[in-house]
């Protein structure tokens, strides 16, 4: 049995060089985007049944877990987030009439009854951030599948709905997929590759990704390097507010996500920072600040997700079927290209022209010449008896090599016996990017190049011919109607 062919499943190539317009209401230049971790209560605690206490994202400088034991110290770290921090925090957002989304471990919400009343009360976004706020990475896959849905029931037991966006934080390689396959988010967060959203496909379901951020967040007050004053955080987040608004101003607009934790913002030295930043934004016109849910929404109803062909899922028949014929006559550079590391980075033009031009690259010279000579004489006897490829005829025409004069074309029909007869193939050239007279021009200029020389010059073209087919093929493949 035939192997598949290698895939490389990770996409680096997202938007590209061409973001779209997020389009944000009111024309905004940035969308700023608050989220507060609720994870007071969910963290690890032999209380909780947990095998050891939390050690993760507090002021104690190097903490480890204690097997067996409860840690007062830690615990009394996270009590502060939820006793004091919270409130603070939502005094200070709501003061500022800036809404926020609460990423809330489930188990920490059934715990906190007055913090999530507030939160209700405030408007606020409450997503969830789990079952417990623990490590996920070495989960079995049904161990974790069941915690998504424990989550979810939780929730709703305790908020009266559902959560429509989901971060789990600490995830494993399968958290994702799993929460795709749930089939009711809105939206998932549990990436930092982007400054928009963007969709992925899950099977039959098309999911909407909001990128988190792990870098304008203050859990950086607990981890090395990271900021020690408020200053600091405040100077951090105005850099990149400046940034991407004028990013938004002179190009396309952007999101920046800013994270929050109530035990570690929600001590007064770090807040001052946080209070000083929400100052500064609401000095500008072209702020919106929206939940995530409400980004969601828009994002759904401004960018829909449209399917089209990914030749990296691809069957090897309709791979070759598909891209056979970009090389004159030559499926074979398709079929070798086929079993070459593809991924998402070769779902665009750009990204099977490089694995197909690869392919012809480490062809060996014979077989780069098959392809050369496969390529008609331009306005030769094929033309003229109308037996050229449905590409190459276009391509004549689009230069206008299919209405020539009578003594353009004996002038054509000379310069190629002559090129011909002098280096082996036909004369070969992008017609795309020339009209009749530059490539008359060209004709004369390349009969005196030496052959080495003419070989790489016609090999280069070949290979520009082929990405005005690819673009060709894929601006239908994309917009067939």
């Amino acid at each position: 049995m035939q192997k598949n062919p290698p895939r490389y499943v990770r996409n680096m190539q997202g938007y590209g060089a061409n973001a779209p317009d997020p389009q944000w209401p009111g024309g905004a230049k940035v969308a700023v985007q608050f989220v507060l971790n609720y994870e007071e209560g969910g963290e690890n605690c032999v209380l909780h049944g947990d095998a050891a206490s939390e050690a993760f994202l507090s002021d104690i400088a190097g903490a480890a877990m204690w097997p067996g034991q409860r840690h007062w110290n830690m615990e009394s770290i996270y009590e502060y987030g939820a006793r004091a921090g919270f409130w603070r925090l939502h005094r200070l957002f709501t003061g500022a009439n800036i809404p926020v989304t609460i990423y809330g471990v489930a188990t920490a919400l059934a715990r906190s009854p007055e913090q999530v009343a507030a939160m209700q009360d405030a408007g606020w976004e409450i997503a969830s951030h789990g079952l417990k706020w623990v490590e996920h990475k070495d989960m079995p896959e049904a161990d974790e599948r069941a915690a998504i849905a424990e989550a979810i029931r939780l929730h709703t037991e305790v908020t009266g709905e559902r959560p429509y966006g989901w971060y789990t934080g600490r995830c494993s390689e399968n958290t994702v997929r799993l929460v795709a396959e749930e089939g009711g988010f809105d939206y998932i967060s549990d990436t930092y590759d982007d400054d928009l959203p963007y969709w992925i496909e899950v099977g039959a379901r098309d999911q909407l990704i909001i990128p988190y951020t792990l870098e304008a967040n203050d859990m950086r007050f607990a981890t090395a390097p990271g900021y020690i004053t408020g200053e600091q955080f405040f100077t951090y987040l105005k850099d990149a507010f400046d940034v991407l608004y004028a990013e938004g101003s002179e190009a396309t607009p952007k999101m920046m996500n800013i994270g929050l934790h109530c035990r570690l913002i929600g001590r007064p030295g770090k807040l001052a920072g946080l209070k000083k930043f929400i100052d500064y934004i609401q000095g500008f016109d072209g702020v919106w600040t929206p939940k995530r849910i409400d980004i969601a929404r828009h994002w759904a109803k401004t960018h829909p997700h449209a399917r089209t062909p990914r030749p990296s899922q691809m069957t090897r028949e309709e791979f070759v079927g598909t891209f056979g014929s970009i090389y004159e006559h030559s499926p074979w550079i398709a079929e070798r290209a086929f079993d070459l590391e593809l991924g998402p980075a070769h779902d665009s033009a750009i990204g099977i022209h490089s694995a197909l031009f690869r392919m012809f690259r480490s062809a060996s010279e014979a077989e780069k010449l098959g392809v050369l000579t496969a390529h008609p004489d331009l306005a030769g006897k094929l033309a003229a008896a109308k037996r050229l490829t449905a590409e190459s005829t276009a391509e004549q025409a689009s230069a206008g090599l299919d209405a020539l004069t009578d003594d353009e074309r004996t002038t054509f029909e000379r310069l190629n016996s002559d090129y011909t007869e002098k280096f082996g193939f036909p004369f070969i050239i992008a017609v795309k990017d020339n009209t009749k007279d530059s490539i008359l021009a060209a004709f004369k200029t390349r009969l005196n190049h030496a052959r080495d020389t003419e070989f790489s010059r016609a090999c280069a073209q070949v290979e520009r011919i082929a990405w005005h087919r690819l673009v060709d093929l894929f601006n239908t493949m994309e917009h067939p109607e």
